[in-house]
């Protein structure tokens, strides 16, 4: 039987990969518009079209919008984090939430190592400086990437590729990760040796009630005098306030953030500080990256309404228990 997914949201030009996959499965695909709606105005749609499965982007899905259909089965995540899907209601009401774990991967951790090459060789700020007509190798202060430790919060396959490409350039790595345990690259601390060891910090921490503010007015002022903080996670796991305030004192010398708290409009007060680089929450993105994404996630939908589970799952519908 024909089924509706609803799309609410998009961060490419347009839905035709989802679209084709769907709509050759014999399904309709009835999608939102590019820019998120706010989570009352999902609700809407939701009530409108009573869909079968909800795939979405950053849009929230709320409680409410889970509640209302008649025969949900599916809320797939164009992406990984789970932090726009409220997963005890979906779980409660026997619909199965499902993400594309893997398809970023290398994006990612390029981006954080990217972002850390650039504080430890200053590729931006001189730019910075040359077009504005100044030209002063003198006032060159830079770091000699294989001296310096990277502390990575945070284990899944996007820190352990990030693990290996900084153990590449000969960095000392540490790992912190909730399960705690041994890596098999580098060397697997807690949080506060991690802090306080580590030259350079880079975030790849799910967002979840645990881990909101993890770094914060308590956990900044343990990093290391001078380390750089590179976050391409979540935004609100770095309370904005508390790094602020750790720039200003000069006990961090910079943070590279492609992810900030309130974005898509973050504090100017943190955004526009030259001690800082900011990128648009665009680390996942790839021509490939974003085409797999797609790709798989319509076709988990396809999967999960033809009466199979999905091969990502991230709950347990209680029904299915």
């Amino acid at each position: 039987m024909m089924a509706t997914v609803l799309q609410t949201d998009f961060a490419w030009p347009d839905t035709s990969i989802e679209r084709g996959i769907i709509e050759a499965a014999s399904h309709r695909l009835v999608c939102g518009p590019s820019t998120p709606l706010s989570a009352k105005e999902i609700e809407g749609l939701v009530a409108r079209h009573d869909p079968q499965a909800i795939m979405t982007c950053w849009a929230q899905v709320s409680r409410a919008a889970i509640e209302l259909p008649g025969d949900l089965r599916i809320i797939q995540r164009l992406g990984v984090g789970l932090d726009n899907i409220v997963v005890p209601a979906a779980t409660a009401r026997g619909a199965w939430v499902a993400n594309v774990p893997d398809y970023c991967v290398h994006e990612v951790s390029d981006h954080a190592i990217a972002l850390l090459l650039d504080w430890a060789r200053g590729t931006v700020r001189f730019d910075r400086d040359v077009k504005h007509g100044n030209w002063n190798p003198a006032a060159a202060q830079l770091r000699r990437v294989s001296d310096l430790t990277v502390g990575i919060i945070g284990y899944g396959p996007i820190g352990r590729s990030t693990a290996a490409k900084a153990s590449a350039f000969g960095c000392q790595v540490l790992i912190n990760r909730a399960s705690g345990g041994a890596v098999d690259i580098g060397m697997s601390c807690d949080l506060p040796t991690l802090l306080g060891q580590s030259d350079v910090v880079i975030i790849h921490a799910p967002l979840t009630q645990s881990t909101a503010h993890l770094l914060n007015r308590e956990t900044i002022p343990a990093m290391k005098p001078g380390a750089y903080l590179i976050n391409v996670s979540r935004g609100p796991l770095v309370e904005n306030n508390a790094l602020i305030a750790a720039l200003e004192s000069g006990h961090l010398s910079g943070a590279g953030l492609d992810v900030v708290e309130g974005e898509p409009c973050p504090p100017r007060a943190l955004i526009d500080r030259p001690d800082v680089i900011v990128t648009p929450h665009v680390a996942f993105s790839s021509e490939a990256s974003l085409v797999e994404l797609r790709r798989r996630s319509a076709e988990e939908v396809v999967r999960v309404l033809a009466g199979e589970p999905p091969r990502h799952p991230c709950n347990l519908p209680e029904k299915t228990a």
